[in-house]
């Protein structure tokens, strides 16, 4: 498997040297088609990429026909830095992926991927049957296996068709207001608290990361600091996604239309309070919101995140003068009080609702 990732991500940097040259030279734009297709002539003129699964060479080329595409999208937006393709150093390429786990004319699997010794290991071509531990078994028509290397664990993840299935429906809808003090207020008056992964984990990151820096630059004491480093990351990345997960299935499971803030996340990452946005991660937890609602059946909204939190949920009024604290929000025009962040979820929740209606009656015009 390491061998395999050598030799695609060989692939992908000549392939990115080869639609580089053709542009500079002929002012040719290759497809990843174009170079799919000689594919052939390359195993005969270097054997070793016969070793490789034919699915998994062509998937090199899609990859790098992606990254030219997401740079053209990015120029055409006017992004200031679009971020041409890049050759891939080995710390940066750490999968490969097989296209095509199940026959559907057969409807059976193909050679690739599929479960064997009463799914104690795997099929994967080229390599041969490799012992797994099945934590789940699979759902739904596996379509793609993707082989992907974790610091120094082996994943393999299945793409899988599945139908969903709709949760019973509650009656219920909620806004939720996001922070960096708590994690998410909701308009009930809930509150979750932020856990701070990345804050819980920062002293030890900080002894590893002065270590990396005090060895050797290419020695095997600085790759094994490097790794260290790298566990410590991936763990804290792992809390926080399972925190995500948790949070969001029961927020799915209880209501039925979830509202909160269209955020402008990389925008916000820009400011002192850096280290704390990332560290909640707002937009991997909206992202999995958006899927969980969808495939419950549910419905998440992202709305208008302007002036929530100085405009009063019960009379309508929008000043800056509101918001007396952090915590405390008092409107000068008809005396209403409430916490501040339960306020702006309900201004959230009421952007949401189809009617346009708060829960006070006073109606609201989406800007």
């Amino acid at each position: 498997m390491f061998e395999t990732l050598r030799l695609t991500r060989t692939l992908y940097n000549a392939g990115l040297e080869q639609r580089r040259e053709a542009y500079r030279k002929q002012g040719k734009t290759l497809s990843a088609y174009t170079q799919q297709a000689e594919l052939t002539a390359l195993k005969e003129a270097c054997p070793e990429f016969g070793t490789v699964y034919s699915h998994v060479l062509q998937d090199v080329f899609d990859r790098l026909d992606k990254a030219y595409k997401s740079f053209f999208s990015r120029v055409k937006a006017g992004t200031k830095k679009a971020g041409f393709p890049r050759f891939k150093p080995r710390q940066r390429w750490n999968s490969f992926k097989y296209k095509q786990c199940w026959d559907n004319k057969k409807e059976t699997w193909t050679s690739c991927g599929k479960p064997v010794n009463d799914g104690k290991r795997i099929s994967v071509p080229k390599i041969g049957n490799v012992k797994i531990k099945l934590h789940r078994p699979l759902e739904g028509k596996p379509k793609s296996l993707q082989i992907l290397l974790d610091v120094d664990q082996w994943y393999a993840i299945y793409a899988c068709e599945v139908h969903n299935v709709a949760l019973p429906a509650t009656g219920s809808s909620i806004g939720v207001d996001v922070g960096t003090t708590w994690f998410a207020i909701t308009s009930d008056g809930g509150f979750v608290e932020n856990p701070r992964h990345l804050e819980a984990g920062l002293k030890k990151l900080r002894v590893q990361q002065r270590t990396v820096s005090r060895r050797k630059k290419g020695g095997n004491r600085r790759r094994k600091a490097v790794q260290s480093a790298a566990k410590t990351h991936r763990k804290i990345r792992r809390q926080r996604l399972d925190f995500h997960h948790k949070t969001a299935r029961s927020l799915v499971n209880t209501h039925d239309l979830i509202a909160h803030e269209a955020l402008q996340v990389s925008d916000m990452v820009k400011s002192n309070l850096a280290r704390s946005i990332a560290d909640v991660g707002w937009a991997s937890f909206f992202s999995l919101l958006a899927l969980k609602a969808e495939s419950a059946g549910k419905r998440a909204v992202a709305v208008d995140p302007r002036y929530t939190s100085q405009r009063c949920h019960a009379c309508g009024h929008t000043g800056k003068e509101n918001r007396m604290s952090q915590s405390k929000f008092q409107c000068v025009q008809c005396g209403h009080t409430a916490n501040a962040d339960v306020n702006a979820a309900q201004n959230i929740l009421a952007r949401a609702l189809p009617s346009g209606v708060n829960d006070s009656g006073v109606t609201h015009v989406v800007a």
